[in-house]
């Protein structure tokens, strides 16, 4: 992409508000066009499969039907795919890891200064990542200590205990046996060196690894 050509942008979120105050910052930013706007996951990756967005900005979570992590996946699976750069208000392991794994380029949270957002927005485009600080820390802290890291279906188990769930009830969500749960949750215990659900909970959510 050279410096003549404008960066066509997709802004998907399900406020409005939101939406308009992306606009307002990027849209003032030589060499960044907003083409579209999408107020669900399906809008957005529908949008994007059309072939002239060059940047996806996508907020995580959109109330009922698809979450973000889910359509940045369907989004960045195509041929010639757009880039994705996640901006949301969460940053815990368990809204990031999905995220990044489903393909997403950049990562920043929704109090990000606006000159971050468009230094975002143009390093995605030119195939380069962007973190969020307290993202980036949190993944350079599970390389260095890889046996203490909770794994992706470790913290979605863990994010489940939080909200309260049984193991049986926490089996049939993730379509697994309770047998299964209670493994990840002696791993979990084991890791975060605790005894209880409750004890892991408070753990989990000071480290950053569920939402608080």
């Amino acid at each position: 992409m050279t410096d003549a050509t404008p960066i066509r942008l997709l802004l998907a979120d399900d406020h409005p508000v939101v939406r308009a105050g992306l606009r307002a910052v990027l849209e003032t930013e030589p060499g960044l066009v907003v083409m579209a706007e999408a107020a669900t996951a399906e809008e957005a990756v529908a949008r994007a499969a059309e072939g002239d967005i060059d940047v996806v900005l996508m907020d995580l979570q959109f109330g009922t039907g698809m979450g973000g992590a889910a359509a940045t996946a369907r989004i960045t699976a195509r041929p010639g795919a757009p880039r994705v750069v996640i901006v949301t208000t969460y940053d815990s392991d368990a809204d990031t890891l999905p995220a990044i794994e489903a393909g997403a380029t950049g990562y920043l949270l929704k109090d990000a200064p606006p000159e971050d957002l468009a230094a975002a927005v143009r390093t995605a485009a030119a195939g380069r990542t962007t973190l969020a600080p307290t993202v980036a820390d949190r993944l350079m802290n599970r390389l260095r200590t890889p046996g203490t890291a909770l794994t992706r279906r470790e913290t979605e188990v863990l994010a489940l205990v939080a909200e309260g769930l049984s193991n049986q009830a926490i089996g049939d969500r993730l379509h697994v046996t309770e047998g299964t749960v209670k493994s990840h949750l002696a791993r979990i215990y084991a890791k975060l060196d605790v005894d209880s659900r409750t004890a892991a909970v408070a753990a989990a959510t000071g480290l950053g690894l569920i939402r608080r």
